[in-house]
């Protein structure tokens, strides 16, 4: 909490803000909303939002990307292993994710069935 008692929205830390990585749920339907950087130093966050889904019972699960501004390759492998895990008819829906992510899952995880992209 800041001095005016207000919760604040990221914990105080040494990296850069760019590097920050901001997870919530998205009101209108199962799946979350990501902001920031998908890397090293995020990738614990990114990998918990990613579990956290894989140990739900959504079928359709929507990860709204259009503000993560950086995703390197372990953040994609991260989301392909994840996908590739998924009980049949369960997916991942990424919405406006940015093109980095979408070259890195076409190169190394072509026609992923669990992995539906919507620009």
């Amino acid at each position: 909490m800041d001095s005016s008692g207000k919760a604040n929205a990221l914990p105080a830390s040494p990296a850069r803000a760019t590097s920050a990585l901001r997870v919530r749920p998205l009101a209108d339907r199962p799946g979350w909303q990501a902001a920031g950087e998908i890397s090293l130093t995020t990738r614990p966050a990114w990998e918990q939002t990613l579990y956290q889904f894989a140990m739900s019972d959504e079928e359709v699960f929507h990860l709204e990307l259009s503000a993560v501004t950086f995703v390197d390759v372990a953040g994609v492998s991260a989301l392909a292993v994840t996908a590739q895990d998924l009980p049949e008819g369960r997916r991942i829906v990424l919405e406006e994710p940015p093109a980095a992510l979408r070259r890195v899952l076409d190169m190394f995880w072509p026609n992923l069935p669990t992995v539906e992209v919507v620009a």
